[in-house]
């Protein structure tokens, strides 16, 4: 056994503060953001006219973007479908699918143009301005945990696909969303939700006008679950929003602050074998059980940040700045007992972390030779200090220690683009950025794997918009991207359990991709889009927190078709169809485990019919490879969710509501999650090679009551 003592990883406890609670719930309403604040960054677009769709809750229009997958999604299309977890907001992005392979309190798994994300180390995410993805983490890079989001106090989501835009660096090849939540509300409101399983959850906001141009907006939530898991997730999780605001669109300022705690028992995936033969030492086994029940964790995470923006004849400047405490601890077992029979497998990731970082960007409206242009620069600085280990648990009693190590990344990116109005009918973007990074590693555990390293990058990007014709453009986008690697694997000398040589691997691993798309909306009241792209990455390895070790892996190309159409062909309706299809290989023609070949979400939604609204959604999740060699596949899974909203104020005499959601509507027996890879259980005398899999939830409802101030 590893003598070395376990450091001491501080996850502290914090109550909901009483102030906080009262501003949320007891604010005077405040009058309604005219929408301005949505378009403060938006570069002009002054010989197209702009083509509004009313009611379509999207700012997806013809003349609003520089791609046909990029787009914006708005607050009142959010609050028309259920979501089972806060992360699954991401799922209004046309062609992401999220799920969970383990405890509600983890990270989500999330899934986009022929990417298993994992836990997002190809999908780069921001609330607020402030980065979500962690690099050099300790369960995985890029791990991006929404658990901390309260979907009511969303405004917009920003998103974009593909490597095709300058502003956007680590972690956006796949695609990139921006998340940003409320400035004021139209009423201080109140809701409480109860479901099945335990499920219990309460929010209160509100928001005051202390000024003409000076708003205050408070948010506090509680949330407990149980699941339908043999042994009871025992969910809880708090959440605090403070929000302080000045100025307009054109100039302002905001400072925010964040507190989130969350604590649970995992739900981890479960061996296909042991759900077959319904027993396990002597018990009953089913899809919903646990094959170690001390499975689980607890995660923190506060922040501080503020903004401010200055728009003049010329142009724009904008500045923000971030503080970070993050800390995780996080059990786990997907072997059983392979490693270790006589203990089990479980092992314990331990991150602490402060993070600082900011940015700045200034524009200028321009004409160059006569044409119409915008012109920006930017610098963006992120520093993460890290203590992260792995050690070796049984029951949540440290046995052993894999590796501590201590981590200062430092990432600085500056970048620079053009947007020249070529004619009527043509516009081009084009840009340069270049990204540094700077690991320094010091392995507390073996001082073989201390070092520092340093890597850089420059990325060119290229977009050409023509049209319209006929309510209907062209894009051409091209670009090279990347995602960084985990620092310990930079510095990696020997295997943190073995003691053999590895190799270090790179710092940051670019792709560079393409797209050809349209976007039409020639048939009145039907908005379409078609996108054909292209996505090669120069290494598909991951460093793995589970083993401690970075796992090698050749370079890959994806390409596919996305088509995303929105129908409203009445005031009271609305239809969205998002369709994708992949094809995704390795170089040598290997199949990328887990890359779905297709994903789907069609969403029919009626509004306002009286006092009822309700929308249907299917969700589908392709097939996919589970190993290379294409021999054993993932089944597909398809599951449909319900809303029904019932406006209570001409019954009760106060604005209020009653939302009934019902997810997995047909109670499907479909999993969220698999996987194909060896494992040991007990009474077993050599591992066994095996799906594994988490199952989605049963059919469940939740009843939620809103009443407004």
């Amino acid at each position: 056994m590893n003598t070395l003592q376990t450091p001491v990883f501080h996850a502290p406890r914090w109550p909901l503060v009483a102030w906080l609670l009262t501003c949320a719930a007891g604010a005077a309403p405040a009058q309604t953001a005219d929408g301005a604040e949505a378009a403060a960054g938006a570069p002009p677009r002054a010989t197209l006219a702009p083509v509004v769709i009313t009611g379509h809750h999207y700012d997806n229009s013809v003349g609003s973007s520089d791609a046909a997958s990029q787009g914006v999604i708005r607050s009142e299309l959010l609050v028309s479908r259920p979501a089972l977890r806060p992360g699954e907001v991401l799922e209004f992005i046309p062609g992401v699918i999220v799920t969970q392979h383990s405890g509600d309190g983890k990270a989500n798994q999330y899934f986009l143009r022929g990417f298993n994300l994992d836990h997002g180390t190809d999908f780069a995410t921001t609330v607020n301005g402030m980065p979500v993805n962690m690099p050099s983490h300790g369960h995985g890079q890029g791990y991006t945990d929404l658990n901390f989001l309260i979907p009511e106090l969303v405004e917009r989501i920003d998103y974009r696909k593909g490597p095709y835009f300058a502003t956007q660096g680590d972690f956006a090849s796949a695609g990139a969303a921006d998340i940003h939540y409320k400035t004021r509300l139209d009423a201080p409101f109140a809701q409480v939700s109860v479901g099945q399983n335990g499920y219990r959850r309460g929010v209160a906001a509100g928001s005051v006008a202390l000024q003409d141009d000076v708003v205050l907006l408070g948010a506090v939530e509680w949330m407990g679950n149980n699941g339908p898991w043999v042994v009871p997730e025992g969910l809880h999780r708090q959440n605090a929003v403070l929000r302080l605001t000045q100025g307009s669109a054109a100039r302002g300022l905001s400072l925010s602050l964040m507190a989130y705690e969350a604590r649970w028992n995992a739900s981890d995936q479960v061996p296909q074998r042991l759900v077959d033969a319904g027993r396990y030492n002597g018990q009953a086994f089913g899809r919903y059980s646990t094959v170690d029940p001390s499975d689980g964790g607890n995660t923190s995470r506060y922040s501080l940040s503020g903004e401010w923006h200055d728009r003049d004849a010329h142009g724009e400047t904008r500045a923000s700045a971030y503080a970070m405490k993050y800390a995780l601890k996080l059990f786990s077992n997907f072997t059983y007992a392979m490693d270790r029979p006589a203990t089990g497998d479980q092992f314990l990731q331990q991150d602490d972390r402060n993070v600082f970082g900011g940015q700045v960007s200034r524009a200028w409206n321009q004409r160059l030779a006569g044409l119409d242009a915008r012109l920006e620069v930017g610098a963006q600085l992120r520093n993460d200090r890290i203590q992260v280990g792995l050690f070796d648990t049984q029951a949540r009693q440290t046995l052993a220690t894999t590796r501590v190590d201590d981590i200062r990344q430092t990432q600085l990116g500056v970048y620079g683009q053009g947007m020249v109005q070529l004619s009527p009918w043509l516009r081009s973007v084009l840009g340069l950025r270049g990204d540094t990074v700077r690991y320094a590693v010091t392995s507390l555990s073996n001082a073989a794997n201390s070092g520092s390293t340093r890597a850089s990058l420059l990325s060119p990007k290229f977009s050409l918009v023509a049209g319209p014709w006929a309510q209907t453009e062209l894009f051409f986008n091209a670009g090279k991207g990347f995602h960084s690697n985990d620092a310990r694997g930079t510095t990696a000398r020997v295997d943190p359990r073995s003691g053999e040589p590895v190799d270090a691997v790179p710092g940051l691993v670019a792709s560079r991709g393409w797209e050809l798309g349209l976007r039409t909306e020639a048939i009145p009241q039907w908005q379409s889009s078609l996108a054909y792209w292209a996505l090669r990455s120069n290494s598909e390895l991951v460093y793995v927190g589970d083993a401690g070790t970075t796992e090698p892996s050749g370079a890959s190309r994806r390409r596919g078709i996305e088509f995303n159409n929105r129908w409203t062909p009445h005031r009271h309706f609305l239809l969205d169809a998002d369709l994708a299809w992949t094809h995704a290989r390795f170089v040598n023609g290997d199949r990328i485990p887990n890359a779905v070949d297709s994903v789907a979400s069609v969403a029919a939604t009626l509004r306002d019919l009286g006092p009822w609204s309700a929308s249907l959604q299917w969700r589908y999740l392709g097939s996919g490879a589970l190993v290379e060699d294409n021999s054993v596949r993932s089944s597909p899974a398809s599951t449909f969710n319900l809303r029904v909203t019932r406006d209570l104020q001409a019954m009760l005499g106060r604005p209020s509501g009653l939302t009934v959601d019902v997810f997995n509507l047909f109670n499907r027996r479909v999993n969220d999650i698999q996987y194909y890879y060896a494992s040991q259980l007990v009474g077993e005398t050599s591992p066994v090679n095996d799906r594994v899999v988490h199952p989605a939830e049963p059919r469940s409802v939740r009843i939620t009551y809103r009443t407004r101030f």
